[in-house]
């Protein structure tokens, strides 16, 4: 397949890209200087050019507490944007897969949230996001994910090595879990959705759901350093504040993959391990 990748300079979406050459397509990657998907004329001139088989939008505008100040920005990139992608895809007959959010539950459940449980976003990140999916079309393939973590890009592997680097304690929340999941596993799912061109909303998350604080010691164990170096404080303690409310529980269930029979991402400890080593060299 000839594969369009938005939101190429990211984590995910170099992820995308690798994977899509590695198993023999031909990944075409954009990032936002190639390709600003919030321009409806840019992208139907870019689609209609390249003509692919498949458009994976990895491309958003994550900056969570921003959002709350920015919400044109949100919802253009997040939700405006996408839908000049579906548009695109349509019309030069591409399949396509749009990226999502575990931002867009509140939260509240207390097991993990799985594709048919009803979205209620807390914040104009999550809502923006739930607007893209809305946005990608019943024909799309929509793929939600959490806590993402990869080589390329900054994530809490990434921090929580830098600050264990400085010595001394480190602080992370109690009170918030979700489901750590890291970009090569994510793609490699993305990769399969595209190449049976299948529609519907999907979870894909590494499995194992873990608070912040929890994670933050599975990382210091990788790396080799004292987990108990690392303190638990709760959401309300944090100074500053944060702007954008944090779902409590947003750790996912990957239902639709098991139910279509096809492999979820496995326990995040694994994949944690060699991207400590990667990123420690």
């Amino acid at each position: 397949m000839k594969v369009l990748v938005t939101g190429a300079a990211g984590q995910l979406g170099h992820d995308v890209a690798a994977q899509m050459a590695d198993s023999g397509h031909e990944p075409i990657a954009a990032g936002r200087a190639e390709l600003d998907i919030s321009q409806r004329d840019q992208v139907l001139s870019a689609v209609g050019a390249i003509r692919p088989d498949a458009v994976v939008n990895c491309a958003a505008y994550t900056a969570v507490d921003a959002c709350e100040t920015e919400a044109d920005r949100a919802y253009r990139v997040n939700a405006f944007a996408v839908r000049h992608l579906a548009e695109a895809a349509r019309r030069f007959n591409a399949h396509f897969c749009h990226v999502s959010t575990d931002y867009v539950f509140s939260g509240n459940k207390a097991d993990p949230y799985h594709e048919w449980d009803r979205p209620d976003p807390q914040s104009v990140y999550g809502a923006s996001k739930l607007a893209g999916e809305q946005e990608a079309g019943e024909a799309a393939t929509v793929v939600r994910t959490s806590w993402l973590c990869g080589r390329h890009g900054s994530n809490m592997v990434g921090t929580v090595l830098r600050l264990a680097a400085g010595g001394g304690p480190l602080r992370f929340v109690s009170d918030q879990r979700g489901s750590p999941s890291f970009t090569a596993d994510v793609a490699a799912v993305i990769e399969r959705l595209c190449v049976d061109r299948r529609p519907g909303l999907y979870h894909a998350a590494n499995q194992g759901d873990v608070s912040w604080y929890e994670f933050a010691r599975e990382v210091m164990a990788a790396a080799g350093h004292d987990p108990d170096r690392v303190a638990p404080i709760s959401t309300a303690d944090l100074q500053p504040p944060r702007p954008a409310p944090r779902p409590a529980n947003s750790a996912l269930e990957n239902r639709a993959l098991a139910l279509a029979g096809m492999r979820s991402p496995g326990d995040f400890r694994e994949p944690l391990k060699r991207l400590v080593a990667e990123l420690l060299g």
